[in-house]
């Protein structure tokens, strides 16, 4: 039997709440999210209403997850994305049959992964796009040097 089987709904609720819990408390997340969210009852909700749907096909979450990160992205960096991971594996562990903890961790990774692919990516692509502008424009204006 698969993991996502184990799980149901009315297990949500007090796993996003103790989740969210540690988050605010954790010293490198807290602040962050205590900033970021002015009413942690209706975030709580939505938070639920999310792992319902990615996990559960509900179909009850009705927000843009990389639109809401992309807001706080200078404060958010790839470290922060593991220690987030590092709680929710911890939070799953503790609250849910092992089976159940290894699909919701599975996809928190790829969450985790295309959230940060669309924060970070784009920008490195960028960078990588004006070293190599710079080198061919370098080139140019000194013909007959060559780099290495």
């Amino acid at each position: 039997m698969d993991g996502v089987s184990k799980i149901r709904e009315e297990e949500l609720t007090p796993l996003v709440e103790e989740f969210y819990a540690r988050v605010r408390a954790d010293p490198a997340l807290g602040p962050i999210f205590n900033d970021a969210i002015d009413d942690w009852p209706e975030h709580l909700g939505k938070l639920t209403a999310f792992w319902s749907s990615v996990m559960l096909t509900s179909g009850r979450y009705k927000g843009q997850p990389v639109p809401a990160h992309l807001k706080h992205k200078a404060r958010i960096t790839p470290a922060l994305f593991e220690r987030w991971l590092a709680l929710w594996v911890q939070t799953t562990n503790d609250r849910m049959t092992p089976e159940a903890a290894a699909a919701l961790q599975a996809k928190a990774r790829r969450i985790a992964e295309s959230l940060q692919l669309a924060m970070f990516f784009q920008l490195e692509e960028r960078s990588a796009a004006s070293v190599a502008n710079a080198e061919s424009k370098d080139a140019i204006e000194r013909p007959g040097q060559t780099h290495g």
